[in-house]
């Protein structure tokens, strides 16, 4: 059973994620919270699996619950926004959030969001996780020499990292270099150890930082 904390400051929202929550298999809403303080407390008492973190609330905001939950290793964290604003997004990945979806998500792919999440997966939305990454390399000095940890990896590996700064899932990744979902998963989890990283989303984000990523405007 997948125990999750729903946190959103609107409350039709957020009743309307238990709703959907509450009726998936293998699923359990052990919490609601209205703001990101009360999201941090009731996750530290109930030591959910996930929690679903809006990002705009009053008072502690999604970013920094984000950042608190994720550090003190409480539980995974998946974000929901909206698609217009990149800057928080970008804040909460670099918090350590597990990934992001849409509050416009249809139900089913909310569902396995979140057993991919509760799994060890990360979730991208590949088409607007690039958007994103781009604009947030390009926003951001090229670092003068590769970041700690690059050396470390494997040939497969690296490629596997530049996979992730492309904001591909562990399918896509497996088709591009011919390898299955498995040993993807074991690649990223390798990746992430080497380079002492929270989240497939960070090590996306610290490929688009070394220039790992081809330009997509290119």
């Amino acid at each position: 059973m997948i125990r999750v904390l729903v946190a959103d400051d609107h409350a039709a929202i957020r009743a309307g994620l238990v709703l959907i929550l509450s009726g998936a298999d293998g699923i359990e809403v052990v919490g609601e919270a209205g703001d990101g303080a009360t999201a941090v407390r009731m996750a530290r008492t109930l030591r959910p699996d996930v929690a679903l973190m809006d990002v705009r609330m009053p008072g502690m905001d999604g970013i920094e619950a984000t950042k608190e939950l994720v550090r003190d290793s409480v539980c995974d964290v998946l974000v929901l926004t909206t698609f217009d604003l990149d800057e928080y997004v970008q804040g909460a990945l670099r918090a350590g959030a597990a990934g992001f979806l849409l509050k416009s998500v249809e139900a089913h792919r909310l569902i396995e969001s979140i057993r991919l999440v509760a799994a060890g997966d990360g979730v991208l939305e590949p088409k607007i996780t690039r958007r994103l990454l781009s604009a947030f390399a390009a926003a951001v000095p090229k670092p003068t020499r590769e970041p700690d940890g690059l050396d470390q990896l494997t040939e497969r590996e690296r490629e596997v990292l530049v996979c992730l700064g492309e904001g591909l899932s562990n399918q896509q990744i497996g088709r591009r270099l011919y390898i299955g979902e498995t040993t993807v998963k074991t690649h990223v989890s390798r990746v992430l150890t080497k380079l002492d990283l929270r989240s497939r989303v960070q090590a996306a984000i610290l490929a688009q930082d070394a220039g790992l990523v081809p330009d997509q405007n290119g």
